[in-house]
């Protein structure tokens, strides 16, 4: 199955990287777009799954949100930034999407391990893009501002949502420069690095269990919080 789930993943990228080679801010269009579409998918069968009876788990719902959120900002900049002023590419991104989510669905409930390991790969793809861009643009995108969007969800806005998707950390969330516009990438960066790490979360075979939200109190903690509020 990881193997099917390699070469889909790889003709995909293949595909995207032929067709948008010199156009970066059309392809990380198409790349955001894209990848908020797992994230659906998984909201909607753990809501399934929860309606049925099957198992609640909220963490996972919050989690799973937050990163849409991520991606959805993700969108907006490359938006802000004019990727998505061709309807050619509009339209490409938006039957791509479609189409992944009726494949990432029935996966997601039959194999929820293999549709993460999908997502994992997809990420870590998303993470070397824009990694090499970095490097062959460091100097132009350090000349050109922050768009608005980005300094509002990195710096200045509710950043609750941005915690929420940080998973791995545990004891201090990142509060990343946005001065210009290769902070912005770097930040872009960064969050794919986060969503593989999540994604590797997810696939481990007791993560039911121990998979947290980064805002869920620890059990002891929790406990405290309840002995006192019974007091009161």
């Amino acid at each position: 199955m990881k193997a099917l789930i390699r070469s889909l993943v790889g003709i995909l990228v293949f595909f995207i990287d032929v067709i948008y080679r010199d156009r970066p801010y059309a392809r990380f269009y198409v790349l955001e777009t894209i990848a908020r579409v797992p994230y659906f998918a998984y909201l909607s069968v753990l809501h399934l799954n929860e309606t049925l009876g099957f198992w609640r788990k909220a963490d996972w719902l919050k989690v799973h949100f937050a990163e849409t959120w991520n991606e959805l900002h993700h969108l907006l900049i490359m938006e802000s930034l004019g990727g998505d002023r061709a309807w050619g590419d509009r339209f490409l991104a938006q039957h791509i999407a479609l189409a992944y989510y009726w494949i990432v669905v029935p996966l997601y409930m039959l194999f929820p391990r293999y549709a993460y390991y999908m997502m994992e790969l997809i990420e870590e793809h998303a993470y070397h893009t824009y990694d090499t861009f970095l490097q062959t643009h460091e100097e132009v995108l350090k000349a050109q501002p922050a768009p608005q969007i980005a300094i509002n969800y990195y710096r200045d806005g509710d950043l609750y949502m941005f915690e929420e998707m940080q998973t791995s950390t545990r004891s201090e969330f990142r509060r990343p420069p946005v001065d210009n516009l290769y902070d912005v990438f770097v930040n872009i960066r960064d969050d794919e690095s986060e969503h593989v790490k999540t994604m590797i979360a997810c696939q481990h075979p007791e993560a039911r269990i121990t998979f947290k939200s980064p805002h869920t109190l620890p059990q002891p903690i929790e406990a405290e919080v309840k002995a006192a509020l019974s007091k009161n």
